[in-house]
């Protein structure tokens, strides 16, 4: 990939291009990438992050959606599990197979609630039972059955289910297990198809930390938020991929829509063994007393709970309240009640807005999940068409990139020229999946590029066939572990740094790796890690004191994290 300074001289030299997508979530990203293997010029662009919004704060979670049965959405859930299928064998190092517990605890509850939803004569929350679960899950093992990338459903009775969980309450009538995918990282997901559409195609240009100002006519004003300089391209389409932000995005090309009415999602991540302990491999994924669907989610050695549902109208403003930090202990002990949880134990949070479609239902549960596009054709005011991605969601954003790429080639006249249906992602690439391959792969690696077994395991684990190429720019030079986080090294982090656009301290410990999510980040290891983004990126003595305040004000504010009066000579 071209330096970040060689991409914006670009884009000055040369403003006229096919497509700006406006929005660098997965259903931008998806969409860059999918036209970027069509062989268009296309640019993306974000005023923050690659997947620092919306999909930042998803449920880790590749599925079905289940509980969308009962709404009548049968095309969604079926596209969905088709969807989860391909990205368990197309982003194998990322997305795994998650079995995905049910706890029952009546056997008829909701069976008549399902068809009054679906025929919109009843609109609230109510508890579902052993049988229309099992239904359910029936559909969801009907819909993948040529596929059969994962195992079928099992119903467990209460004897079996307690001697597998024994801290499960003991109230419970059966356990549904059924399967669906995991994906820890899903950030990472999101750089590397970044990254793909970028060797694909040179015309593909990506651009973090550019917003779009406003529009008028032929002209889109864009603008550096890092160095305040302005741009002015000029698309034969746009793409707004804003996400929660969609109609703010239209807003400012002076188009009044009200598109998106979003819901707002919370989660906490825990550092709780006991807890790790009774889930085993298993997410528990369940009813709690309001009927809302929750989740407790194992997260390597940690565990997430998640999810709140609440309408909110301001996608800046959410973080986690105590309020859903109760509700998540409460839902805890529903399932769990010998199991104590408490704030002590709290190592992340965050929240994010889904961006829904508006809607009038009175219960944010009911709001279709299914996504669409909204069209402003060309008028007096801009002389291109915009394309508002509306809804969607992580596990079929394949599905939507691939609907809004058709949408815009047709418009392009272009045809088709490649699917993306089967096309591996990333460290996806011919990445090895049995223990034997694992073990041949990294010692022919190993004996190619001269790195330890064991430290190439790691890269393996992390980034997939990647780690080859991670591998290579580590030997290149004098390399050490982090003091302060031995599993990294300084090349390593220099790698992310110069090859995946970080341009922000938090870039690197939010979305390039895991490290606060999981509750590693120390004061010293940001301030390592400071000094080596610096070095990089050219950043002063006083740039790194600066990035350091940044980060922990977004960790103190966003995430709930506490650094107490962090040194202020950090980065000296």
């Amino acid at each position: 990939m071209q330096s970040r300074k060689e991409r914006l001289l670009h884009i000055s030299n040369n403003p006229e291009i096919s497509v700006l997508i406006v929005g660098a979530g997965i259903n931008g990203i998806g969409t860059f990438r999918d036209l970027a293997l069509q062989g268009v010029d296309v640019l993306l662009v974000d005023r923050g992050d690659y997947c620092s919004g919306a999909s930042a704060a998803s449920s880790h979670m590749v599925h079905g959606g289940i509980r969308y049965l009962e709404n009548g959405e049968f095309r969604l859930v079926r596209e969905a599990v088709q969807e989860r299928n391909r990205l368990i064998e197309n982003a194998s190092h990322l997305v795994k197979p998650l079995p995905t517990t049910f706890p029952i605890f009546k056997w008829f509850s909701g069976l008549f609630n399902a068809p009054l939803k679906f025929l919109g004569l009843l609109d609230r929350p109510a508890e579902r039972g052993a049988v229309v679960i099992k239904i359910g899950m029936l559909l969801y093992d009907f819909y993948t059955r040529k596929q059969r990338t994962v195992s079928k459903h099992v119903f467990w009775k209460r004897k079996r289910s307690l001697a597998m969980f024994p801290a499960l309450n003991p109230e419970v009538l059966f356990t549904g297990t059924y399967y669906d995918g995991s994906m820890l990282a899903p950030e990472r997901i999101a750089v590397e198809l970044i990254l793909d559409a970028v060797d694909a195609n040179e015309a593909a240009i990506p651009l973090n930390y550019v917003s779009l100002k406003s529009a008028q006519g032929d002209l889109v004003i864009l603008r550096d938020e890092i160095t305040g300089e302005k741009y002015h391209v000029k698309p034969k389409v746009l793409i707004n991929a804003g996400g929660p932000w969609i109609d703010l995005v239209n807003r400012n090309m002076g188009k009044d829509t009200r598109f998106i009415g979003g819901t707002k999602g919370s989660h906490i991540i825990l550092d709780h063994p006991e807890l790790r302990k009774a889930i085993g491999e298993h997410e528990f994924f369940f009813e709690n007393s309001d009927g809302r669907i929750v989740l407790i989610f194992p997260m390597m050695d940690r565990v997430m709970i998640g999810t709140s549902d609440i309408r909110t109208d301001d996608p800046d403003d959410v973080v986690v309240t105590e309020e859903e930090i109760d509700y998540f202990f409460e839902l805890v002990n529903r399932v769990f009640p010998d199991i104590k949880v408490d704030r002590s134990q709290i190592v992340f949070t965050f929240s994010g807005v889904r961006p829904l479609p508006y809607s009038g239902s009175k219960v944010t549960g009911q709001i279709s999940r299914d996504h669409k596009i909204e069209i402003i054709d060309s008028n007096s005011s801009t002389s291109f068409p915009i394309y508002s991605l509306i809804g969607g969601k992580w596990t079929s954003f394949r599905a939507f990139s691939e609907q809004a790429a058709d949408k815009t080639l047709g418009f392009l006249g272009k045809q088709r020229r490649i699917f993306t249906t089967d096309i591996k992602i990333g460290g996806g690439k011919d990445h090895p999946k049995t223990q034997s391959d694992r073990d041949k792969w990294i010692g022919e690696i190993s004996s190619e590029i001269n790195l330890d077994q064991e430290r190439l395991l790691l890269l393996l684990d992390r980034y997939g066939t990647r780690a080859k190429e991670i591998a290579k720019f580590i030997v290149q030079e004098k390399d050490h572990p982090l003091e302060h986080l031995p599993d990294y090294s300084r090349r390593e982090i220099e790698y992310l740094i110069r090859v995946e656009d970080v341009n922000h301290l938090d870039d690197l410990i939010l979305r390039r790796t895991m490290i606060a999510k999981l509750g590693r980040l120390t004061q010293e290891l940001l301030v390592d890690l400071a000094i080596i983004s610096g070095k990089v990126l050219g950043w002063s003595e006083t740039d790194n004191k600066q990035e350091i305040k940044r980060t922990v004000n977004i960790l103190e504010t966003m995430h709930k994290i506490s650094f107490n009066q962090f040194i202020d000579n950090t980065g000296s």
